[in-house]
């Protein structure tokens, strides 16, 4: 009796995972993806069943839907806050052409701003102390968006600074992902709501998907009265600022932007506070002229019509003609991503990668380790940083263009995680970012192609099996 209840739970088993194979060949975005379901669901439906539940889906429906509704609205209504036609108001400086990443700007149906003006931040205790600073001259509205956030001394900052604001009758709409902050309390949502705090989690919310671990919201976005705003790596925990070893001190890196392109940073926010609330969060015109830079915000996220992570990366590293210099905490690229990288180098460009000596997701390190060794065997220089852990995202195209923002170079930054960066033309700022990455390699080693060859052969077989989890990392 025993033995026949077993074979006919392993049947249905069995049956349930061809169905989810078959919804893994309709739905995963990638050939690969798709043949790595389809094998571990059809062998092995009593391992793989389970985390496909909470991984397999690449789509949903209800979010794709309202993005590409919405987009276009927005856009619009972006435009009309910018370009407002009130006696005495100045019109927004128009959009400025280059024409190296033109196809990225038609892709996400943005534009490129003049007029801004940008500010470096290299590590946590300035960004907050900066951040902190602009939320309180906050005199209308705040809008901020995090990952994650914690409630530590860091996180209690945060909504001491935020409740302060709100008692002083400022705005403030807080955006915050359900999985990234899984750990955040009640108390500490329902304190800032008690406070006059509008305060959300992100999440896809559709029946299907209430179990997925994708989709994430990876953005972290700060706009003050629609005149400051901020990008960049950083999330409001302790660990952002060194306080957690054994990965401490933490590097990462955040920006600051005054001018136009905060109009953008606004957009953004406003079309996921939409998605959550069902309401536009207040907004006003930025200033017309802070700077000198010209910067592009780059939202991108699976809702998008293309693969438009990857293919941002892609067009960035074909516009590089002297150097691409990237740093990034997960380095598990793409064909499209990898390809562009080896074709740089090809072209005589400098291409040099900075990665983490110590691993905060294990396969992840792992598989970053074996693509780390065919990087060097195609020209690549990389690198890994030794003082700590390194978070930062940041890259530097020759002389004048640095992006700095919250996408990783991996597969969850290219399809299934929502993004933002600022991708910035202007020499001077360039020159920052050049002189804290040449610290930042000045406190690295480089990899050594013979690294791979010093393994134990198990070690390397080890490698191998964790680059079949590419789809998933």
């Amino acid at each position: 009796m025993i033995a026949t209840l077993i074979a006919i739970a392993a049947l249905c088993l069995h049956v349930a995972g061809v169905f989810a194979a078959t919804h893994a060949v309709m739905h995963t975005r990638t050939a690969q993806g798709a043949f790595a379901w389809v094998l571990g669901l059809v062998l092995l439906p009593y391992v793989t069943l389970v985390p496909y539940l909470f991984l397999g889906a690449s789509h949903f429906g209800g979010y794709v839907d309202l993005h590409r509704q919405r987009q276009a609205r927005f856009f619009m209504l972006h435009e009309e806050a910018a370009h407002p036609a009130r006696p005495g108001v100045l019109p927004q400086a128009a959009p400025v052409g280059d024409t190296r990443y033109d196809a990225i700007g038609r892709m996400l149906n943005s534009s490129m701003h003049g007029g801004n003006a940008l500010f470096l931040h290299v590590d946590g205790e300035a960004a907050f102390a900066s951040m902190f600073a602009a939320i309180a001259r906050a005199e209308r509205y705040v809008l901020l968006q995090f990952f994650i956030i914690h409630d530590d001394v860091l996180g209690r900052r945060l909504s001491e600074a935020l409740l302060d604001r709100a008692a002083a009758g400022v705005e403030i709409c807080v955006l915050y992902d359900s999985i990234g902050s899984h750990a955040l309390p009640d108390s500490y949502v329902e304190r800032l709501r008690a406070g006059g705090v509008h305060v959300h989690r992100f999440a896809t919310r559709r029946w299907r998907n209430r179990f997925q671990l994708n989709f994430r919201n990876h953005r972290k976005v700060l706009v003050v009265d629609g005149v400051r705003g901020f990008v960049g790596g950083l999330n409001a925990g302790d660990e952002y600022l060194g306080a957690k070893p054994p990965l401490s001190p933490w590097r990462d890196t955040h920006m600051g932007i005054e001018g136009p392109a905060v109009a953008d940073l606004q957009r953004v926010f406003a079309e996921d506070w939409y998605w959550v609330t069902g309401e536009r969060p207040p907004s006003s015109p930025p200033p017309e002229r802070c700077g000198r830079a010209a910067s592009l915000i780059v939202a991108t996220g699976p809702a998008d019509r293309q693969e438009s992570c990857s293919l941002f990366f892609t067009q960035a590293i074909h516009a590089a003609r002297k150097r691409v210099w990237i740093t990034t905490p997960y380095f598990v690229p793409d064909q499209a991503v990898f390809g562009a990288l080896r074709l740089a180098v090809f072209r005589g460009v400098d291409v040099r990668i900075l990665i983490p000596c110590r691993p905060d997701h294990r396969t992840v390190f792992m598989a970053s380790t074996l693509y780390a060794h065919e990087a060097t065997l195609a020209g690549v220089r990389m690198f890994r940083y030794q003082p700590g852990f390194v978070h930062q995202k940041v890259m530097l195209i020759d002389d004048d263009t640095a992006v700095v923002g919250s996408m990783n170079l991996d597969n969850r930054s290219f399809r299934l995680n929502f993004e933002i960066a600022a991708l910035n033309v202007d020499e001077a700022f360039a020159a920052e970012v050049e002189a804290m990455l040449v610290t930042d390699f000045a406190n690295s080693e480089e990899v050594n192609p013979n690294d791979y060859r010093r393994l134990s052969y198990f070690r390397r077989v080890a490698l191998h099996v964790a680059r079949l989890f590419d789809p998933i990392l």
